[in-house]
């Protein structure tokens, strides 16, 4: 399958329906399921071989409220208790996770943590038909109200560098067994070579391409999304989330898309547009089924402040990042292009 930008299904949601696995087979290049899924993951490879099928695990936190005896969390929460993984404050209380109640802080920087995490993960999925996994957490800032430092002292620098060996010990682990893993990288912008070092394993997530929420004040600066643009064209598969409302046709859904053709028209790219946590969504537009072709020579080409185009052998796409709409001159199709929104045309 030749590289170009096609969509996403982040899908660990409520339960699936049989009609839902059908169409994704047919239209996602990724799809990211729950771990107990399997079922559905071996329907997907069966009716498209193409597609990479993710079990969620995360990094970083157990879940005290899953029945199992699959989990979400990498690591069996008995197993977390027997190990005593769970992390404590400076006062020795455990660490629940702000507006995620019964998710619990893990001692990612204890080597036993660690270990135990590749052991399992390695495990559960070594003969699965999952793909690989998608490594949820592998956080950059304190998002969940920490409030470090955390018992002995533990604080942001000592989990990312924890985060770092953890992503690559189980990189290479489940790269032993022909499986990728593929983290939610966050805020790798901020962090020159955290993109690669991270997604070498398979590739990687970028949860919040362009934008963290639907606001124009939570949406990134131009510095901040051309810094996020290695993302998109790194090695393996780059899976671009960007807020949206989740609904077949979203515009923010078409400018990931639009953008996603700008930036990195011949790399492994799929995007989706989903509401915050909002990962019962199918999110669609028949665009993805226009191929461009190849790009042309003259490259990206900036139509403006924030305005970027770049035409390919059979189309052109242009993006609006800035707070105007602007009218864009006949070589680009010609009209107007309101505000964060993006265009793909088909000379075809």
């Amino acid at each position: 399958m030749k590289p170009r930008p096609r969509l996403a299904w982040i899908r660990y949601g409520g339960p699936l329906a049989e009609e839902q696995v059908e169409l994704a087979a047919q239209r996602y290049r990724a799809v990211i399921l729950q771990p107990w899924e399997t079922r559905f993951a071996e329907q997907l490879k069966a009716r498209n071989g193409d597609v990479t099928v993710l079990a969620y695990q995360c990094l970083s936190s157990i879940r005290t409220y899953e029945p199992g005896p699959v989990y979400s969390s990498g690591l069996p929460p008995a197993e977390a208790r027997a190990l005593d993984t769970c992390a404590r404050r400076l006062d020795g209380s455990l660490i629940e996770w702000a507006r995620y109640q019964g998710h619990l802080q893990q001692r990612v920087w204890d080597p036993r943590y660690r270990a135990a995490w590749v052991e399992a993960v390695v495990a559960n999925f070594r003969d699965s038909p999952f793909d690989g996994v998608m490594a949820d957490n592998d956080v950059f800032d304190d998002y969940y109200d920490l409030c470090p430092p955390l018992e002995g002292g533990t604080g942001l620098p000592e989990i990312r560098d924890a985060l770092d060996r953890l992503v690559s010990a189980a990189g290479r682990a489940l790269n032993d067994v022909d499986k990728v893993l593929v983290p939610n990288i966050a805020e790798s912008r901020r962090e020159e070579g955290r993109w690669r070092r991270h997604s070498r394993y398979g590739g990687g997530l970028e949860e919040c391409w362009m934008a963290w929420g639907m606001t124009t004040g939570q949406r990134l600066d131009m510095a901040a999304v051309l810094a996020q643009v290695e993302s998109l064209t790194a090695p393996g598969l780059t899976i671009a989330r960007t807020p949206g409302t989740g609904h077949p046709g979203d515009p923010n859904l078409i400018l990931a898309l639009a953008a996603a053709w700008v930036f990195a028209p011949t790399s492994d790219v799929a995007v989706t547009a989903t509401d915050h946590d909002g990962y019962d969504a199918a999110p669609w537009t028949e665009l993805v089924d226009l191929d461009l072709g190849d790009p042309c020579p003259e490259g990206v080409v900036q139509l403006g402040e924030g305005v970027y185009g770049r035409r390919l052998t059979r189309g052109r796409a242009v993006i609006n990042l800035c707070s105007e709409r602007v009218h864009l001159d006949s070589r680009w199709g010609g009209g107007p292009l309101d505000s964060w929104r993006g265009v793909i045309c088909s000379d075809h």
